[in-house]
């Protein structure tokens, strides 16, 4: 071991030697056939751990420092930890503490601050005693500050205690010195990796290179661009991105190591401690330029000088104050730049040339600093070892939750661990979910009882609202891997209380987990989403066993929101469906018409004429509507239009709004709406009938009678009119639509007064559960939702002009104007006449160039508005108010626009075996039937275009109801006609004619001519 700097008594170890200056290395052997672990220096006073746990002090013992009675510069072993076995020690100014290989801390030395821990302000104990109240932790690292302490416990938990004049114990304001160990709350959730004290400041580091900083700030110490104290952790934000490994503290300044070999200084630099060639002070972190291009592995910070150790080349450099030889370069002279430290100095790896005298080389393993003294462990050449390196040590260190979160970020990609943000969390969820998997083996059973206890009584419940960092937030995706989560019998405990904890974030840490969500993986997310559908099913089914009320609303309300904050995330990123929200036993649990209503009556601020009892607080289900099943929202269609008959037949003012459902009498008056048509004159007739019906009438279930034809309309007579109605508003001849074929759509193209009749069409079939074959896009159930069409409805309705605004914005040249020739004006053919519509006013003289060529800007979203907007503005309307006529009002607002799509023209969520499943035979047909069963084991063998032109053949639409397959319920029987004739459909009523074919080679080319040879119903 070599030392060098002041000390008041001589160097440690030489008896001879009473020269308080030491400005070289020289060796120190008092203890030269035994290896010394760590060195730690005080004021004026040095400790020294021994591999074997033993420890030896020297130097002043003014306050009893020394843990013996035997002041000098001789190391002298502390009799009182004889029996432990130390592995770690640490110095203050004039006190001492050390930590036993069981976690136990003992203290020694001054105490009138309070730092010794023990509950006193004895100016001094001479001998180790052990901290009481932390008997129950286990201490991982500790470290001092001129008069207070720093601890690190295993299960995360992190202790101050001393001197408190600028808020160095991080308690928060008014906190005076403490005499016992107090947990920094504050910093709770943060996996830390390190804890280290200067003078009067204090810092800690997170595992992902969170750097927070408190206490004194007088010279910028804690690098937060001021010079204010903090009596709290701060974060500092300059280092977040720089991957910061380890942290070393002065009395007034502070040096940082970065995970690529950096270092970065700040605070004060009078004596040039900063090594930035200078005297100045810094008050933010500065990179030491004249170590750039040299990786350091080790850094060691004395009262104002710093030290650096490179392997490569094996030198110390060394900066700052050396009035009293600290910087060990010879002389006594302050060093405002990294200089070597005196020696014969070598690298582990390195080769001596043949001349060299290789005893006289030392390899270092160590550097340790502190006060105004060095010391460093090395070996000569021949012997040595490679140095410590301290971007890896402290995660050997460091407490059980931290390694966890170090070993769930990922062993082979650990630099992501040190990436984690506001968008990136940094985690390995597979590496989560492998080691909860093995958590769950029976012979863990009591560690998992121990993380059950933990996560239901400390860790959920006391879950901030406002994380210190970002790093504090992978609990949130941590916790849902657990598997005892998935349990119901955890639901109250566990999953939900979680739910609480997450909506009970602030609004910047809340958006920094939607973010995280929206990057999880699509397992991850569903994994979610049917966590609180299974818990939310749980609360309906046992809601009869919550005999405090109010406890059921908070649990539903928090389970409800906690998936509506799911889908909201969904909703940009598209994880999973829509559907896969749904929960299709509420319709068995809960009185959906009862819920709509009292949803209703909240929304109209009706809500205080219900029955008081039900209604307060109550949670009403519609207020989620994306829970709800296309049965569900057509119980809530059905309610709807039920309630506004009333409203209108009975007025508002009713004693009781219950009673609104009520509808017996007047449905017993009228309970249909009936339209008389004539087949030959079936638009017009259309026109007269739904002229005469008031907007309540149209709300009624649908009845269609043809003129001249008898037979009760049972939905097959209801399905022929709209399918014959479209099939004639839709005929090209009248240029309603313009029929775009790259995309199998239709949008408005010209004025005609049918488009009124066409939206009131559109909303009795889905007031009549019928699908219809209209191919509008997405764009068109925006409108009616009052969302607003972007480019991405423009490519789904119009894929060729879609892909070239989308180049428009992609074109990464300078050249816009030149390249693509544009202004602001759109091309439209009108009779065959190609006209320039203006995007805006004056659009033929601007041209499209660099600056505005932005989505968010003017010209695609100019483009757009055109297309959905301005240019169809009339017919929209007409089609609007027909449409709103019959399907408008709050009921509405339950809808996305995909699944008003689906209301309208069905999904295409195909079972095919469902069908089969659902099926109705007829004559001499049975699902055992030989034709029967040629039938579907041909079918099943179609591929997928087949079998949905089969359907359209069969249905007149290739698309499914939003209730399913088996909604469709497909009739089969048989006829007396011979093999040479094909299937036939009857549309109306989705039955099929099926001769009795002998082979499966005939089935499948009759099927298949049969279906060959069907037109349909198609604008095209």
């Amino acid at each position: 071991m070599l030392c060098w700097g002041y000390w008041s008594l001589g160097q440690p170890g030489i008896s001879s030697n009473l020269q308080g200056i030491v400005a070289e290395p020289q060796v120190c052997r008092f203890v030269s056939d035994r290896s010394i672990k760590e060195v730690a220096c005080g004021g004026n006073h040095s400790v020294f751990l021994l591999e074997d746990g033993e420890v030896y002090t020297c130097g002043v013992n003014t306050k009893g420092q020394l843990g013996h009675e035997r002041e000098g510069n001789k190391p002298e072993q502390i009799g009182a930890l004889a029996d432990q076995h130390i592995i770690h020690v640490a110095c203050g100014e004039s006190h001492s503490l050390a930590l036993s290989d069981r976690g136990q801390l003992f203290s020694w030395g001054a105490g009138s601050d309070g730092q010794l821990g023990l509950m006193t302000t004895e100016d001094s104990v001479a001998v180790p005693r052990l901290i009481q109240k932390l008997n129950q932790q286990t201490i991982l690292q500790v470290s001092c500050g001129n008069w207070h302490c720093l601890a690190l416990a295993a299960d995360g938990q992190f202790f101050t205690w001393g001197k408190n004049s600028h808020g160095q114990l991080g308690l928060g304001k008014e906190f005076p010195s403490q005499t016992s160990p107090q947990r920094v709350r504050s910093l709770e959730g943060i996996p830390l990796a390190q804890v280290a004290a200067g003078g009067a400041h204090s810092f800690a580091l997170s595992l992902s290179g969170a750097v927070f900083g408190w206490g004194m700030n007088n010279a910028g110490q804690l690098g937060l661009s001021d010079e204010k104290d903090r009596e709290s952790p701060c974060h500092v934000k300059l280092l977040r991105t720089q991957k910061v490994v380890y942290i070393s503290c002065g009395e007034e300044h502070t040096a940082v190591l970065t995970k690529s070999g950096g270092v970065f200084t700040f605070g004060a630099g009078s004596c040039g401690q900063l090594g930035h060639d200078s005297v100045n002070d810094e008050v933010n972190p500065r990179r030491v330029l004249e170590l750039m291009g040299s990786e350091v592995t080790q850094i060691a910070c004395g009262r104002q000088h710093t030290l650096a150790l490179v392997p490569s080349s094996g030198l110390i450099y060394a900066f700052g104050c050396g009035a009293k030889g600290q910087l060990g370069t010879g002389h006594t002279c302050n060093v405002k730049c990294p200089s070597p430290v005196k020696g014969h100095w070598a690298a582990h790896s390195a080769q001596l040339s043949a001349r060299a005298d290789r005893f006289k080389y030392r390899v270092v393993k160590q550097i340790f600093s502190g006060g105004d003294q060095t010391f460093v462990l090395c070996s000569t050449y021949e012997n040595s070892s490679p140095a410590v390196d301290f971007r890896t040590w402290c995660c050997s260190d460091t407490v059980f939750c931290s390694l966890l979160e170090w070993k769930l970020s990922g062993k082979k990609e650990i630099d992501e661990h040190f990436k984690t943000s506001p968008k990136i969390p940094g985690i390995d969820l597979n590496s989560t979910r492998i080691l909860f998997e093995k958590l769950m083996h029976s012979q863990h059973s009591m560690i998992l009882e121990q993380i059950l206890n933990s996560f239901e009584s400390c860790l959920i419940p006391q879950l901030s609202s406002s994380p210190p960092d970002v790093e504090a937030m992978r609990i949130y995706l941590i916790l849902p891997e657990f598997p005892l989560l998935q349990d119901s019998k955890y639901y109250i405990t566990l999953t939900i209380p979680l739910a609480m904890a997450i909506l009970r974030l602030e609004t910047n840490p809340s958006k920094v987990l939607d973010n995280w969500w929206s990057q999880a993986c699509p397992k991850y997310f569903m994994k979610l989403v049917t966590l609180y559908k299974s818990a939310v099913l749980y609360l309906l089914r046992g809601r009869k066993t919550f005999l405090i009320p109010v406890l059921f609303n908070n649990y539903m309300t928090a389970t409800l929101r906690l998936l509506e904050k799911l889908y909201k995330v969904n909703l940009k990123v598209k994880h999973v469906e829509y559907d896969k929200f749904y929960i299709p036993e509420i319709s068995s649990l809960v009185d959906i018409q009862e819920d709509y209503l009292m949803w209703f009556l909240h929304q109209s601020g009706m809500a205080w004429k219900a029955r008081p009892s039900i209604m307060q607080d109550a949670v009403t289900l519609c207020s989620y509507p994306f829970i709800f099943d296309a049965q569900a929202k057509t119980k809530m269609l059905q309610t709807d239009a039920e309630l506004q008959m009333q409203v209108a037949v009975n007025g508002a003012n009713l004693q009781n709004v219950f009673m609104l459902l009520t509808l017996e009498p007047l449905l017993a008056r009228s309970p249909f709406l009936v339209l008389h048509v004539r087949r030959n004159h079936l638009v017009g007739d259309a026109l007269r009938e739904l002229s005469i019906h008031s907007d309540i009438d149209l709300k009624k279930p649908l009845k269609v009678i043809f003129d001249g034809e008898e037979g009760v309309d049972a939905g097959g007579v209801t399905k022929e009119f709209f399918l014959l109605l479209l099939k004639e508003l839709l005929n090209p001849i009248y240029g309603m639509f313009t029929y775009y074929q790259d995309s199998n759509l239709l949008w408005f193209s010209d004025t005609h007064n049918w488009f009124h009749l066409i939206g009131i069409t559109c909303g009795l079939a889905i007031y009549n559960s019928t699908v219809v074959d209209l191919h509008f896009p997405l764009a068109l159930y925006k409108k009616l939702l009052n969302v607003k069409p972007s480019l991405e409805d423009l490519k789904e309705l119009s894929p060729t002009e879609g892909r070239s605004l989308q180049e428009l914005l992609d074109y990464p040249g300078e050249d816009i104007e030149e390249t693509f020739c544009l202004n602001f004006t759109v091309c439209r053919e009108s009779y065959g006449v190609i006209e320039q519509k203006k995007l805006i006013p004056g659009g033929d003289r601007v041209a499209v160039c660099k600056d505005n060529r932005q989505p968010e800007q003017e010209f695609v979203d100019a483009y757009v508005n055109y297309v959905f907007q301005i240019s169809v503005h009339e017919w929209y309307t007409a089609f609007s108010s027909g449409f709103l006529k019959v399907c408008g009002g709050k009921v509405l607002e339950l809808f996305q626009p995909a699944e008003l799509r689906a209301m309208m023209v069905g999904n295409s969520n195909y079972n095919w075996e469902e069908l089969e499943e659902s099926a109705v035979y007829k004559g001499d047909y049975s699902s055992t039937h030989p034709t029967v069963k040629l039938f579907w084991e041909t079918f099943h063998e179609f591929p997928l275009e087949k079998k949905k032109k089969f359907l359209l053949f069969l249905t007149g639409s290739d698309r499914i109801p939003i209730y399913g397959m088996a909604s469709l319920q497909i009739i089969i029987q048989s006829t007396a006609t011979g093999e040479e004739y094909l299937p036939v459909a009857h549309t109306c009523y989705n039955l099929l004619d099926l001769p009795k074919y002998s082979s499966k080679e005939i089935m499948k080319a009759r099927l298949t001519q049969a279906l060959d040879n069907y037109e349909g119903f198609s604008l095209a």
